[in-house]
């Protein structure tokens, strides 16, 4: 086991939005608040959050992304603009950006989602490592981002189905990231135990 820390890391997490109408102000965003919500619930760790909210526009997109991992965000997530409409453009943008990419995040989200609605086919998410930093497009409504994140419980609470976050703190770390530490009601990360840190 790695050594025992008296408090969890601090983690810079990056959070886009990513939508012409609601850049626009013709609607009110609701993927930033949802996004912000769900790991406040997640982690343990002490966050200071990086938001955006942007148009779909690829060049746009990209820029943003490498901002924010230059910024120093361990964990980058995106809502929004991963259908197959002419404007969805965040996977596209996303690759652009990648040094890496890590296919099982999309298959994941597309499998959890294919439980709900058979359209789940049509999202297109990615998930690429840029340097340090993990990047994820997660769906656009607040409801499909919970579900991916956390996956599917049973009626007493047990898991169903894996959420694509059980996986993100030890890819974090093999990546030379923070050390993300999960309230596990939330959402359980999952490490190998050689991986876990000793507990105080």
């Amino acid at each position: 086991m790695t050594e025992a820390s008296p408090t969890p890391d601090a983690v810079r997490i990056g959070i886009v939005s990513i939508s012409d109408r609601a850049s626009t102000g013709v609607y009110q965003d609701q993927g930033l608040p949802a996004l912000q919500d769900w790991l406040t619930r997640a982690l343990k760790n002490p966050i200071t959050f990086e938001s955006r909210l942007i148009p779909d526009e690829v060049d746009t997109i990209s820029a943003t992304l490498i901002e924010l991992v230059d910024a120093g965000c361990s964990l980058v997530l995106t809502t929004g603009g991963t259908g197959p409409a002419l404007r969805d453009v965040t996977p596209e943008a996303t690759l652009a950006v990648a040094h890496k990419t890590m296919p099982g995040f999309g298959e994941q989200m597309r499998q959890i989602s294919l439980t709900f609605v058979p359209t789940a086919i049509l999202s297109r998410q990615v998930a690429v490592i840029r340097n340090q930093s993990l990047i994820i497009n997660l769906p656009g409504q607040p409801k499909a981002i919970a579900e991916t994140l956390e996956g599917l419980k049973h009626p007493d609470g047990t898991q169903k189905v894996n959420g694509i976050f059980a996986a993100v703190p030890y890819c974090i770390d093999l990546i030379g990231g923070p050390y993300l530490e999960t309230h596990d009601e939330v959402c359980k990360g999952f490490r190998p135990k050689s991986a876990v840190r000793a507990t105080r």
